[in-house]
C-alpha cells in the first residue's frame, strides 16, 4: 500500500547522509532500509488501531509502515540523540501520531505508554534484545502483541521446545505467558550495516492467563539454577535447594537434564521451590 505521505518523504540514505548520521555500534544500530519488508513485518501485526511502541527506531523505515496503518498513536524510544534528526521529518507530517522519546527503553517503563490495547513492534539491538523481552514479559498484561526483531540464534531459543538444543531459560519464560511463533527470517543484506548474523521475526501473544500459576521471580530463579549447570542432572544443578526430594514429590526424575522437563514441569517446580512451606 502506498500512502500519499511516501512522496513528501526523503529516502532512509537521504535522511542518513541530510543530517550527517553517525552509526553508533555500542547501540547495537543496525538501520532497515528495504520499506517492502518492514511493511511486510507490519501486515503481519494487524490489525493496528492501538497503542504502538517501537524501540530503536533509527531513521523511521519501521515507523513508516506502522504509520501507514493509523495507529491511535506511535511512541518511538531511542537512547540516540541521533534519533529527533532521524523521524523529523515524520514527525512534521504525522504530528500528534507519533511520540518521540529519548531514553534508555531497557530502563524505561514502555508499558506505562498511553492506553491499552498496547502492542510493542521493535527491530531491537542485539546486544539487549533479550534483557529488553524479559522486562516486558513481567508486564506482559500490558500488551495485546509482541512483534519483535532478533538475531536467528535467540528467536531460535524462543521458540525451542523440549528436547532441543536451543531450549532454555528464555524459551521457558516466554512460553509459559505467550504463544511464540517464528515469521520469517531476514537476510543480513536487509540491513546497514548488514551485521554478521540472519535476523528472525519472532511473533508473541500473550495467553488470558499464564500456563499455570506462579510467580515470575520463581520461575525466573529455578530456570536460572537449572541451566546454568546444562548438561548436569536436575539432581545436581537444583542441590541447593533440596532438589531431589521436590522433584520425587511432583513425580519427575531427578537424573533428568534441563532440557527434557517442559515448561509446565518447571514451574511445579518453581512454585514448589519457592511458595509452599
Amino acid at each position: 500500500m502506498t500512502n500519499k505521505h511516501d512522496f513528501d518523504l526523503p529516502t532512509i540514505r537521504e535522511i542518513l547522509n541530510n543530517n550527517d548520521i553517525k552509526i553508533n555500534k555500542s547501540l547495537g544500530q543496525n538501520f532497515l532500509f528495504d520499506i517492502n519488508l518492514t511493511d511486510k513485518i507490519v501486515k503481519r501485526s494487524l490489525p493496528i488501531k492501538t497503542t504502538v511502541i517501537e524501540v530503536g527506531p533509527g531513521p523511521g523505515c519501521l515507523t513508516r509502515s506502522i504509520l501507514k496503518q493509523e495507529p491511535n498513536i506511535v511512541f518511538a524510544i531511542d537512547k540516540d540523540v541521533q534519533s529527533k534528526k532521524m523521524l523529523n521529518d515524520l514527525k512534521k507530517i504525522y504530528n500528534n501520531k507519533l511520540e518521540i522519546i529519548i531514553d534508555d527503553a531497557l530502563h524505561y517503563p514502555i508499558w506505562n505508554l498511553g492506553t491499552a490495547p498496547r502492542q510493542i513492534i521493535a527491530n531491537l539491538p542485539y546486544n539487549i534484545g533479550t534483557k529488553m523481552l524479559i522486562s516486558w514479559l513481567k508486564h506482559i498484561n500490558q500488551f495485546d502483541m509482541m512483534t519483535l526483531m532478533f538475531q536467528k540464534e535467540v528467536a531460535d531459543r524462543i521458540i525451542a521446545k523440549p528436547g532441543s538444543k536451543q531450549y532454555g531459560r528464555l524459551s521457558i519464560l516466554t512460553n509459559w505467558l505467550t504463544k511464540t511463533n517464528k515469521v520469517f527470517d531476514i537476510p543480513n543484506t536487509a540491513f546497514f550495516p548488514p551485521p554478521k548474523v540472519k535476523s528472525s521475526v519472532v511473533q508473541l501473544i500473550p495467553y488470558e492467563k499464564p500456563l499455570f500459576d506462579v510467580n515470575f521471580e520463581s520461575v525466573e530463579k529455578i530456570t536460572q539454577m537449572a541451566f546454568s549447570q546444562r548438561r548436569k542432572m536436575l539432581k545436581t544443578s537444583l542441590k541447593t535447594i533440596n532438589g531431589q526430594t521436590i522433584l520425587k514429590e511432583l513425580d519427575i526424575s531427578p537424573n533428568l537434564r534441563p532440557e527434557n522437563l517442559t515448561v509446565i514441569d518447571f514451574c511445579k517446580i518453581a512454585k514448589k521451590s519457592f511458595e509452599q512451606k
